[in-house]
């Protein structure tokens, strides 16, 4: 089995990895090619300066899985390969990609004869040495050929994938997925804010997060990394109170407003990101002024506490 790997970040590179110590071959490109000779060096990997090179060392009908940021840059490299495969060849997006950019993807390639798939994939940093959780969507006859690769990269062959349907509809699950991660990472973060508040207790934080890691109905992956950030440092003061937004947050409360569905816990967890990026700041200095204006409380300015 030979697949190309076009994208070596976090994500891409730990993939690769995993496929070569699974025995997979692969070729390798990324736009900084000092990084894609490093990985050749250490990984028994195939380095591919340009597409040419890579669909070159492909067998045919081939397989390329994207690894790059979600919108122009993916956008711009399927154009790219599509432009140089032949038909038989299957593009696989495993960017943070919108359902609906999968769906037009498809079509597009579709008339080139080729075959897409769209592929959420969730682990992080820890994918390497963990495996990674594989949704993905596309035709049986496309999903059957990436299957060999799907049980390389997930924990166990039989566990941590799915061909959860047509094409689309993997980068929609990984859509909710993330949609529901905001979720649960604002509510610990609200649970331990209170914890902290309560001083007179003297909480130990750590200590708290470490006990519901066993036995509690609370426990995670995401309470486990909170736990070990506590047990670091658990004032966090020289962390910036700042919290950036991923677009399947957004793609996130959109469908839920399209469908009609209500989902408040997840849409109050992307809003509380925003307020951390400072866009709370106008509506919190109107609200003081409002305040002012019908009941004459005074207004701190500058940097009153």
């Amino acid at each position: 089995m030979k697949i190309g790997m076009v994208g070596l970040g976090r994500m891409g590179g730990n993939m690769a990895r995993r496929l070569r110590r699974g025995g997979i071959e692969v070729v390798a490109w990324n736009r900084s090619f000092e990084v894609t000779e490093a990985l050749a060096r250490e990984t028994g990997a195939q380095a591919a300066a340009s597409f040419e090179q890579l669909l070159a060392a492909l067998p045919a009908p081939r397989v390329v899985w994207l690894m790059l940021p979600a919108g122009q840059a993916t956008d711009e490299a399927i154009e790219r390969l599509a432009a140089l495969a032949t038909p038989g060849d299957l593009i696989v997006d495993g960017a943070n990609g919108y359902y609906r950019d999968a769906i037009r993807h498809a079509k597009a390639l579709a008339a080139r004869g080729l075959e897409f798939i769209d592929c959420g994939v969730s682990g992080g940093i820890w994918g390497l040495g963990n495996g990674y959780c594989l949704m993905f969507g596309g035709e049986p006859e496309a999903a059957a050929r990436v299957i060999p690769y799907m049980r390389v990269l997930a924990p166990t062959p039989d566990t941590g994938w799915l061909h959860c349907g047509p094409v689309g509809a993997g980068h929609f699950t990984k859509m909710i997925h993330n949609g529901i991660e905001y979720g649960m990472m604002q509510a610990l973060a609200e649970g331990f804010a209170l914890l902290e508040a309560k001083s007179e207790f003297g909480l130990n934080l750590a200590a708290i997060a470490e006990l519901w890691r066993h036995g509690s109905v609370v426990r995670s992956w995401l309470l486990d990394l909170t736990a070990q950030a506590l047990a670091e440092d658990q004032q966090l003061a020289d962390i910036a109170p700042y919290v950036p937004d991923s677009g399947e947050g957004r793609w996130t409360a959109l469908e839920a407003v399209e469908q009609g569905v209500p989902t408040p816990v997840m849409t109050m967890a992307l809003m509380m990101r925003f307020a951390t990026q400072g866009r709370n700041d106008f509506p919190a200095r109107l609200l003081a002024m409002m305040r002012k204006g019908f009941g004459g409380h005074a207004v701190k300015t500058g940097g009153e506490k």
